[in-house]
């Protein structure tokens, strides 16, 4: 079994070097540092200069801006000098994709540059087969690329960060790993070890995917490989093309949550597909835990075996009770009175809201040996302590695996994240137990966008790891209904239960010619009741085509006021004027039979 990064039951956040980005350290024993890119054209200097303005007023540490050419890459110097003129000294960070000229021309104004592994130097000419001798030379002509870069970085004391992408990995990458997490890993990797032969570690690593799970097992295996080859560089984080509203904080909360759970991140960027100063109030809430509480890093470990792959999702296996666990959808219990949720509460009794059982909820586990004989009733019982059950007694750990109409509830007080909720998933799991179990979790948080961060990191980090058969939030501030909705789209953000549609939306930047908030939003009020349809929503060529391919239907940029529109992987039609790409793409989901009327 392939061991956590870091240890899965205390807190240890891993001890990254500090890097220095201008006047704000990253990494070490720094704060989780927040940062956004602006989604202005580069060209124009003022809408971009007041764009940061605003960016670094709302807490924005970092700015990073697109330089797609080098005339956009030489206009950095003009933002940044109407900045300091202004007063305002936040480092900038130049995002580079394809132009190797335009880092070196960025490399020498702003104190980062950002670059993509996945296509900076290489060119995606479709599937080749690449000998070991070939796939040697490439790597070669990379580092020959890299060293121009190197060398001016090295003289203006710049930093970069290999920021590698789901959505555009290369040919040669996908003709070695595939499209997996160790694919993603290995590309950052070899940019590494070639920084490091020029003796130049001045660098930040990233794994970016919209997909939560991807997102999560390429971070903890870069961070594995890492200090397998004694490396300790700082990690940026976050989901990228995670949407809008409500479904792009959760979302975003959820990914980067469980990463920092772990103990990994030293900064994070919320992609939302909104103007980028919204980014910064919800970053806050969700570092503020892992920045400013005094949780206690040095606790004792257990020695208990941590039985699951953190690099590869598998659901804990359980047997099916009452449709809860086994190969069942995650259930939401809730205390709605209109039957939204999958099982409701009252007065000590679990209700299925389906079949209208009613079932008695214990709430003291000793009283398990009392009821164990009743083999015809489902018994709910709640867990509020981590050593509630003995896993030393044979003989309990025999009652519980031959009960097979027993569910757990835990329900721990626990001011130190997620630990005891892993400990107790471990110990069922090596005791052989395959009862299911739903996690309930209360909160006393006034704020409601605080609220779904919160639960969003907590339950995300145990979703990824195929924990919960079923999930309980409460906030005595919350409504049942915002309490349910929220349950269902951070299930629906984790990738374990599918409820409505699916929209996969980058948070553009300067290289989109369109205006993807308001298609967004044009697309979302047409489709939004299209169950299990996956729509990506793109602002280019960038990591659109590879971000989004697992998305049903796709809606790209593909020039001034253009889109091109894919179904899968293929393009079926490009270059549509804006104003008629929308009606094309429901005339798409149709004649492909995905379309149901909202009546039905």
């Amino acid at each position: 079994m392939l061991q956590f990064i870091n240890h899965p039951y205390t807190y240890h956040r891993f001890r990254t070097r500090e890097v220095k980005i201008g006047n704000t350290a990253m990494g070490g024993n720094n704060p989780v540092r927040i940062q956004s890119m602006t989604n202005t054209d580069t060209m124009d200097t003022m809408t971009t200069f007041y764009q940061c303005v605003r960016m670094i007023e709302a807490g924005c540490e970092y700015v990073r801006i697109t330089a797609p050419g080098v005339k956009e890459a030489e206009n950095l110097a003009t933002i940044k000098n109407e900045l300091h003129k202004r007063g305002y000294t936040t480092p900038l960070i130049a995002d580079i994709h394809f132009n190797p000229k335009a880092a070196e021309v960025a490399a020498s104004i702003v104190e980062k540059v950002r670059i993509n592994p996945g296509n900076y130097v290489d060119r995606n000419v479709g599937n080749y087969s690449f000998t070991a001798q070939e796939y040697k030379e490439e790597l070669q002509r990379i580092a020959e690329r890299l060293f121009p870069l190197i060398e001016i970085c090295k003289k203006n004391q710049t930093t970069i960060r290999i920021g590698t992408n789901h959505g555009s990995l290369s040919d040669r990458i996908l003709n070695r790993y595939g499209d997996t997490p160790n694919g993603m890993v290995e590309s950052a990797m070899e940019f590494i070890r070639i920084f490091e032969s020029f003796d130049f570690n001045n660098l930040v690593l990233s794994m970016k995917s919209s997909n939560i799970k991807v997102m999560v097992a390429s971070t903890r295996l870069l961070v594995a490989n890492m200090k397998a080859e004694g490396m300790s560089y700082p990690i940026h984080l976050g989901v990228t093309e995670a949407g809008d509203g409500e479904d792009g904080r959760i979302k975003s909360a959820g990914g980067i949550g469980a990463l920092l759970e772990d103990g990994i991140g030293d900064t994070i960027r919320v992609s939302l597909t909104e103007d980028p100063e919204f980014e910064m109030p919800v970053a806050r809430k969700i570092v503020h835990f892992y920045n400013y509480s005094s949780r206690c890093e040095n606790t004792e470990p257990e020695s208990i075996e941590f039985p699951v792959n953190p690099y590869q999702y598998t659901r804990r296996m359980t047997v099916a009770v009452d449709k809860i666990g086994s190969s069942y959808p995650v259930v939401i219990i809730g205390n709605d009175k209109e039957g939204k949720a999958d099982y409701s509460f009252s007065e000590n009794q679990i209700v299925n809201n389906q079949s209208r059982q009613n079932f008695h909820l214990f709430t003291d586990f000793s009283q398990f040996t009392v009821h164990e004989k009743i083999e015809i009733q489902t018994q709910f019982i709640q867990i509020s302590t981590i050593d509630a059950i003995d896993f030393r007694n044979q003989n309990l750990i025999n009652s519980i695996r031959n009960y097979k109409n027993l569910v757990f509830i835990t329900a721990f007080k626990d001011d130190v994240g997620i630990k005891n909720e892993r400990f107790f998933f471990a110990q069922l799991m090596n005791a052989g137990i395959q009862t299911p179990v739903i996690v309930q979790k209360t909160y006393q948080i006034a704020d409601k966008e605080a609220l779904q961060m919160k639960a969003s990191a907590d339950f995300g980090a145990l979703l990824v790891d195929g924990f919960c058969d079923g999930i309980w939030l409460k906030n005595a501030d919350s409504s049942d209904d915002f309490l349910t909705v929220s349950m269902f789209n951070i299930l629906q953000a984790s990738g374990v239960r599918i409820t409505k549609t699916e929209f996969i939306a980058c948070p553009s930047c300067g290289r989109t010619q369109f205006r993807i908030q308001d298609a967004l939003k044009a697309i979302k009020e047409k489709t939004s009741h299209l169950k299990g349809l996956k729509i990506a929503v793109m602002g280019c060529i960038v990591n659109g085509p590879g971000e989004m391919a697992d998305a049903h239907y796709g809606y790209v940029g593909a020039g001034n006021g253009r889109i091109t529109l894919y179904k899968g992987k293929v393009v079926v039609e490009k270059n549509i004027p804006e104003n008629e790409a929308l009606d094309k793409l429901i005339n798409l989901i149709k004649i492909n039979g995905d379309w149901k009327e909202i009546s039905q």
